[in-house]
């Protein structure tokens, strides 16, 4: 018996990119022109969102999308929400 989704529990994670300074570079160029993709209650759903938006964005090298792993900021000891 599968679980439906209000059911599981909600591990957050925020999707993210930008053009970067420079190749293997963490810095952006430009703040304001963030790509604030979405929060996501599930790392599968929130690696789809990425994929797809890194894939859109593959003919340019320095742009780059990240997976942030917001539960494990909510409670950075044990990585949990409660």
């Amino acid at each position: 018996m599968s679980e439906n989704a209000s059911d599981q529990k909600q591990l957050l994670h925020l999707v993210f990119g930008g053009e970067l300074k420079k190749l293997g570079g963490v810095e952006f160029r430009d703040l304001d022109k963030l790509d604030i993709v979405g929060i996501y209650p599930n790392f599968d759903t929130a690696q789809r969102a990425w994929k797809s938006k890194a894939q859109q964005t593959v003919d340019n090298a320095h742009m780059r999308y990240f997976i942030v792993h917001m539960h494990k900021l909510l409670d950075p000891v044990t990585g949990k929400a409660d």
